[in-house]
């Protein structure tokens, strides 16, 4: 029977899952993921949620109201990480500390038929995780607008990012670290504190050059032609990594499975994301799959700009 019903749509996916199996080998990594997607279902069915599908190592599923769908993502979270904690005081492999989770969510009509569930706020799910970073929530406007006031303040908007198939950007939301975490530290200390806040931000890759003012992000860097800053290198992926605004300061979140490098101008050190994150400040170069040192590699270089700087260079 085929019923048209408002749904919210939840995509959950486990990342880390390959360096699992080198590390463990199919038999235990193959238990390892099974028992971490048990939580996530069992998460799901706790809150009224239906699993719709599993998806190698993630999973779909709908719910009813927007707010248990989000109090079901916290639990797919914090359930993950329990078992990380608890691997970790064990001493488990580098592979089972490495998983990481994000979820997407969407809300609106969607199409049930024959168990399975279609229709444009599916696809927007299914297409907004590519753009989480690790163990980050995303929600739709239309999904945020339904959550109750404190629900919504939970949140920070991304303003719009281009999803693959949509012409016009989705406005999405990033729930916040739920521990008060700060997701963009880096591991080389805190960023140097500045009394002015910036105004925009400038990428040069080969001979285009962008300036972003703060209204424009979050922007996407990719290889993607729908990506706000297009790099066309073979080891770059679609949607490879993303610039936020947030809290006075640009955060850059790896998206892909290569990773991205930073270095600040300055400084002889190299900062690895593997869907991390780390706030941006000065002036610097990022890596796109590949270390800014190798040569020939996809190179961004950036820099955090002042009022009086706004304007391109002139050649």
């Amino acid at each position: 029977m085929t019923q048209i019903r408002q749904r919210t749509v939840v995509f959950a996916d486990l990342r880390g899952s390959t360096a699992l199996f080198e590390n463990l080998g199919n038999a235990e990594a193959t238990s390892v993921v099974t028992h971490t997607i048990g939580l996530m279902r069992q998460a799901i069915a706790d809150l009224g949620g239906r699993t719709v599908k599993t998806l190698g190592d993630g999973l779909m599923a709908v719910f009813d109201l927007p707010s248990d769908a989000l109090t079901a993502a916290v639990a797919m979270h914090e359930a993950l990480e329990r078992l990380v904690a608890q691997g970790r005081q064990r001493g488990a492999s580098p592979g089972l500390r490495a998983l990481r989770l994000q979820v997407a969510m969407s809300y609106g009509e969607v199409v049930e038929m024959g168990g399975d569930c279609f229709g444009d706020a599916v696809n927007v799910a299914a297409r907004l995780i590519d753009h989480a970073g690790d163990n980050e929530t995303l929600v739709t406007a239309e999904l945020h607008a339904d959550l109750s006031p404190a629900e919504q303040r939970r949140f920070r908007s991304l303003e719009g990012i281009k999803v693959r198939g949509r012409l016009e950007p989705v406005h999405v939301y990033a729930l916040d670290m739920p521990h008060g975490a700060d997701p963009a530290a880096t591991q080389f200390g805190d960023t140097p504190f500045s009394h002015h806040v910036p105004d925009g931000i400038r990428l040069v890759w080969l001979d285009i050059e962008k300036v972003f003012d703060t209204d424009q992000l979050p922007i996407v860097l990719g290889r993607s032609t729908e990506a706000a800053f297009c790099i066309t290198d073979a080891r770059v992926s679609r949607s490879h990594a993303r610039i936020d605004w947030h809290a006075g300061s640009f955060t850059l979140t790896d998206l892909s499975f290569n990773g991205s490098y930073v270095r600040f101008a300055g400084s002889g050190e190299l900062l690895a994301l593997r869907r991390s994150a780390c706030t941006l400040h000065g002036q610097g170069a990022i890596g796109l799959g590949s270390s800014p040192a190798e040569i020939d590699a996809p190179v961004v270089r950036f820099e955090v700009l002042h009022f009086a700087d706004t304007l391109p260079h002139s050649p």
